[in-house]
């Protein structure tokens, strides 16, 4: 909490100080206070594995202050910090999306040389830092000793400094506030969110120091169009009506200084990156501190942390990886069969085809209008016979007059008021109320119904969404307690019933869910998170770009979003430039939006190089013919390239399934050291391979490429080479977006195929000469979880700079000759 009269950086206000030495700043800690495990078998376990000393507990004390700080290693790299006045608060195991697992092994506790408590491992050190009198102390001014009488403040403070192996700190927490919510803060509202059988409410927060040159990345999907977020408040929460966009929170971030944190705090959560000269993490309601700190020499190293703290991200069905064509919305069984007729008889690649909402009679009805889907079983028959796959939206409201609200409401099983009446958006949402799939039976019951009425008629995966849930929770009451506390975990909860059950029940087959929020974990619920409901705008384009990447960083991969923007076209809309696509023939779907076949091919070239290509949104019709020839011609070159880049792709998905990396990457986790790359919001890695540069200017045909130092680069499309560290000027006429290929790699190419059912072999592997490669090269059958007990084919590929060839081993990467499939590409 920050109140009047409290000094810079957190620190303690002087009225908690009865001396003005021998007590804390809230960037010391006069006492040790360590618990280094919560329970005596982790002492136990702590003692036998790693030699260390037995762990204490000491709760460090003042005459108005009781407080308890826990250090607890879950592994070489990471540590978990906890702080509360409230010593079982602070003895208590982690919060939602976090899989408990202390792991002392390598770590080792002494003293430093000025006397503070050390918790060392191999990879970084932990220093709770006490308080040493300063070479030139100086008494407090008598003002702020009368400052002192009437504002305080809430903690004794704490300090700790965090290292990597070679000593070089890393984070700096100097820190922190624990108090009741008050007038005085404005927060006061939130007393009113808790019923008086809850636990007191808190608002916590925590401090770190931010040096100058210290940049932030992640903390989940915010699109206001940064990239590095220092200097730009976050605010992350489930939003729908977020300025630039619906917002979700994933309380993670990763800087350039060799480190990711991870808040361990579902609340409502506010960050202030780099303000001040600090960083600084408060959370509305919480009755703790607690954050994890993952240390790594690379950015992988701390999403292995991430993977490990988290959960495994698995791969999704082949076909996710292919073209996912959906609209708002396909009315009627008829009309996707035709679509689907469409893609074949043109012999435009497709796989799955999507069913949105309104299919029902009634919301939360689990039907089908008898009418225009007369018989879906038979749809998805014929669907499947010409290699489709179908997803379907599942919500999670049901109104009063379904066949399912009294019993939901008689089993307690909807977020509800404090006196059980179900949460309604009336008197302007009429679509009833949120099953609160937070409780275990609900959220069975909830699986079964969709698997008994929906998965029964044939379709293949759920599109689960309004899950922030719709209706916010604040002032509304989970399973699990007061929805203000537990404000940001629906997803994880709602996508875990989905997945949950899809692993229990359909064993053999993988299942994706398109989420439309996420929280901590949600990934390891075969989740696809995209960006809701965005506006059809080049500047809703254009700030996609960055809004994937920090998703991406956060330590989940499959981010998409509504190719082309789900909202309605304007009537009428003139470019400033002439556009580049003539919208005449598109008229009937665009009306006078006079540009928008420009901007629909631009928007669906950067999607070909996203980890999903999904396209939806409000338009009369939205497939790859829709938008006049001309725009078609290079759709369907696009769409015909993703399909050529599956095997590359597919690879991706394998690697991050084994180490949790993503492949959707932000430039500064790939090239630290060169400071252009910093806050380069319009351009990305796609994989190890590709830099993509996508077009968001209306009416440009040329595009400054920032290439990174430290590699050449060849340009895609015409394997011209350039050296790093430059930036160059490229055509970018309406067919094409600029891409480079890093020197060094190896881009498997796939054989041509219409859906992912049908066999692909290597066509091609085109080796960039100019730095020694490596790649993975992963086939499997696509379709099952065979592969995580070890099933499919890994190829190793190896370029060797010096010899100018290319080797292979493990399986059999492709049956042709390597002469026949090896490409070294010549630099132009």
């Amino acid at each position: 909490m920050k109140t009047r009269g409290q000094p810079m950086r957190g620190a303690t206000p002087k009225s908690m100080r009865p001396s003005w030495r021998g007590l804390a700043l809230a960037s010391r800690l006069s006492v040790a206070a360590v618990a280094l495990a919560a329970s005596a078998s982790t002492a136990s376990a702590w003692a036998a594995d790693s030699g260390v000393a037995a762990p204490v507990v000491v709760d460090q004390s003042s005459k108005t202050q009781e407080q308890t700080l826990v250090l607890e290693p879950y592994g070489p790299n990471i540590i978990r910090v906890t702080l509360s006045l409230k010593k079982d608060a602070a003895l208590a195991g982690p919060g939602y999306g976090v899989i408990p697992g202390v792991n002392t092994a390598g770590w080792t506790q002494g003293k430093d040389e000025r006397g503070d408590t050390v918790l060392k491992s191999g990879q970084m050190s932990a220093t709770i830092v006490g308080w040493h009198p300063p070479p030139h102390a100086v008494p407090p001014q008598q003002t702020a000793v009368d400052i002192s009488r009437y504002f305080g403040g809430t903690t004794n403070g704490a300090h700790i400094t965090f290292k990597d192996a070679s000593g070089k700190t890393i984070l700096d927490f100097t820190g922190w506030s624990m108090g009741i919510p008050n007038f005085k803060d404005g927060n006061s509202q939130l007393l009113h969110d808790r019923r008086p059988t809850d636990d007191q409410f808190y608002t916590v927060n925590g401090v770190f120091a931010a040096p100058a040159d210290e940049h932030y990345y992640g903390l989940g999907q915010n699109q206001e169009g940064f990239l590095d977020h220092r200097g730009h408040v976050v605010r992350c929460w489930n939003d729908y009506n977020a300025p630039g966009g619906q917002s979700t929170c994933v309380p993670f971030m990763i800087t350039n200084y060799g480190y990711g944190l991870l808040w361990d705090n579902p609340s409502k959560t506010t960050i202030e990156p780099g303000f001040n000269e600090v960083t600084r993490w408060t959370s509305e309601v919480g009755d703790r501190v607690s954050f994890f700190v993952i240390a790594g020499k690379t950015p992988d190293e701390i999403y292995a942390g991430y993977r490990q703290l988290t959960g495994v991200t698995p791969m999704l069905p082949k076909s996710a990886y292919g073209y996912i064509q959906s609209k708002q919305r396909y009315r009627s069984q008829q009309e996707v069969l035709d679509v689907a007729k469409g893609y074949r008889e043109r012999h435009i690649p497709a796989d799955v085809l999507v069913v949105d909402w309104f299919y029902y009679t009634i919301m939360g009805q689990f039907d089908f209008v008898p009418e225009l889907w007369p018989n879906p079983k038979a749809m998805n028959k014929q669907l499947h016979d010409m290699g489709f796959e179908t997803m379907i939206s599942v919500w999670p409201r049901f109104t009063s007059d379904g066949r399912y609200y009294d019993l939901l409401k008689k089993n307690g099983w909807f977020l509800s008021q404090a006196d059980g009446t179900p949460t309604t958006g009336l008197p302007y949402d009429k679509a009833g109320s949120d099953i609160d799939t937070t409780n275990p039976d609900a959220a069975k019951w909830y699986w079964n119904t969709i698997r008994d009425n929906i998965l029964s008629q044939g379709f293949d995966s759920l599109w689960s969404d309004e899950t922030e849930p719709d209706l916010p929770p604040n002032g509304s009451y989970y399973h699990i307690g007061p929805g203000t506390k537990y404000f940001n975990v629906y997803p994880l909860f709602h996508t875990s019933a989905l997945y949950d059950g899809f692993r229990r029940d359909f064993k053999d087959k993988r299942t994706v869910i398109l989420s439309r929020d996420a929280y901590l974990g949600v990934q390891r619920n075969g989740a696809i998170v995209w960006s809701s409901d965005i506006t059809p705008t080049w500047d809703a384009f254009k700030r996609q770009v960055p809004t994937g990447l920090d998703f991406a960083a956060s330590g989940i991969t499959y981010w998409s979003n509504d190719t082309g923007g789900w909202q309605y076209l304007p009537e009428e809309h003139k470019p400033a430039k002439a556009p580049l696509l003539d919208p005449t023939p598109a008229r009937g779907v665009v009306g006078g939006y006079d540009d928008y076949p420009e901007l629909y091919t631009r928007w669906f070239q950067y999607a070909t190089f996203l980890p999903v290509l999904r396209t939806h949104g409000s338009r009369p019709a939205n497939e790859i013919w829709s938008y006049g020839p001309d725009a078609q011609a290079i759709l369907e070159k696009y769409v015909k390239l993703r399909y050529q880049l599956i095997p590359y792709i597919y690879s991706l998905g394998y690697k991050t399934y084994k180490t949790g990396a993503p492949f959707l990457r932000a430039l500064p986790l790939d090239f630290p050291n060169d400071p252009a790359v910093t806050d380069m919001r319009d351009e990305y890695m796609f994989g190890p391979a590709l830099l993509v540069a996508p077009v968001t200017e209306q009416g440009a045909t040329t595009k400054q490429v920032y290439l990174p130092a430290g590699a050449d680069w060849y340009d895609f499309w015409t394997d011209k080479r350039y050296t790093g560290g430059q930036t160059v000027t490229v055509a970018a006429p309406i067919d094409r977006i600029p891409v480079f290929v890093k020197a060094g790699s190896i881009l498997p190419l796939g054989s041509p195929i219409e859906n992912t059912h049908q066999t692909q072999t290597i066509a091609k592997v085109k080796v960039y000469p100019g730095a020694d490669g490596r790649f993975t090269l992963f086939q499997d059958d696509g379709f099952t979880y065979a592969y995580e007990q070890g099933g499919g084919k890994v190829t190793e590929l190896t370029w060797t700079e010096a010899s100018h060839s290319l080797g292979h081993t493990g399986a059999k990467g492709w049956s042709e000759p390597d002469a026949k499939v090896v490409e070294v590409v010549q630099a132009q």
